[in-house]
């Protein structure tokens, strides 16, 4: 498994294995790997002669008040689960490799990255969308692998890629879940043996309204009703948002008979968590 540092080091690995006709598979991590990261591998592998796995803890995509500093590094650990998968290159650049103090290029995400996620992250998604364009330009995969639990950032993510002409197929994989329904998530570490139990209301709130829809509920307020009134039974937890929206403007819907995503973002303790739903037409 090839390890590159830097942007220039990366372009070279991706240039000459291009020039041999490997397709290649982009999976971008922020480390702290789990198995919904390797489920984006494995989806990768299937699909993709050379799977590329970049590890970069993004600072333009954390707030002042976030936790950058905190979140967890574990490159160590994650290159040995990389191997393991058969990664055949990781890209794990320096902060300053990426964003240098004199950058002043960024993707301007629109009224689409201010929605969701972006309503109380302002700074997150053009903070994302400037590296993920950069990951693009460096790697130039064929294919980039992302998953659902971040249904924001793919909306965000599949806007610039066709706004911008990336010549780039984004791949979007289904929520992998631990057994009991929660979604897995780096930042689940953080949660307390008693906050890891609380924070299953996320998942049964979904599920409550999955059961709705199924039922023949095509009404989204009294959906977001529903999982409005599960959250009632916590009432330490602190709610960011339910919101019932189209998957690709992000914008409210008053009806989900065509499809729709239910997305939920609350903290538990102080762990801010992200959970969503989409239901089919």
């Amino acid at each position: 498994m090839l390890i590159c540092k830097t942007p220039a080091e990366m372009h070279s690995a991706c240039k000459n294995l291009r020039n041999a006709n490997k397709t290649l598979g982009l999976v971008p991590t922020m480390g702290a790997l789990h198995d919904g990261h390797l489920s984006l591998i494995a989806a990768a592998r299937a699909e993709c002669d050379v799977v590329v796995v970049s590890i970069f803890v993004n600072p333009t995509q954390f707030g002042p008040n976030e936790d950058y500093a905190a979140y967890p590094r574990t490159f160590a650990a994650d290159c040995e689960k990389l191997e393991s998968a058969g990664v055949h290159v990781v890209f794990a650049p320096l902060a300053d490799e990426m964003v240098t103090p004199d950058t002043t290029t960024f993707v301007d995400t629109g009224e689409l990255g201010s929605r969701l996620d972006g309503a109380s992250r302002p700074i997150h998604f053009r903070g994302v969308a400037t590296i993920v364009a950069r990951l693009f330009n460096i790697v130039q995969p064929d294919r980039a692998y992302f998953g659902q639990k971040d249904a924001a950032q793919v909306a965000v993510l599949r806007r610039m890629v066709r706004d911008l002409n990336f010549p780039v197929q984004l791949t979007v994989c289904p929520i992998y879940r631990e057994a009991d329904g929660l979604a897995m998530s780096s930042r689940n570490r953080y949660l307390s043996p008693e906050e890891r139990q609380r924070a299953l209301i996320l998942s049964k709130a979904l599920a409550v309204a999955q059961s709705l829809a199924q039922q023949g509920e095509s009404n989204a307020e009294a959906l977001r009703s529903a999982i409005l009134e599960t959250f009632t039974t916590d009432p330490q937890l602190r709610l960011d948002y339910v919101a019932v929206v189209h998957p690709d403007t992000l914008l409210p819907l008053a009806d989900t008979s065509h499809g729709a995503l239910i997305a939920v973002a609350a903290w538990i303790g102080t762990t801010r968590l992200i959970d969503n739903l989409l239901l089919p037409a």
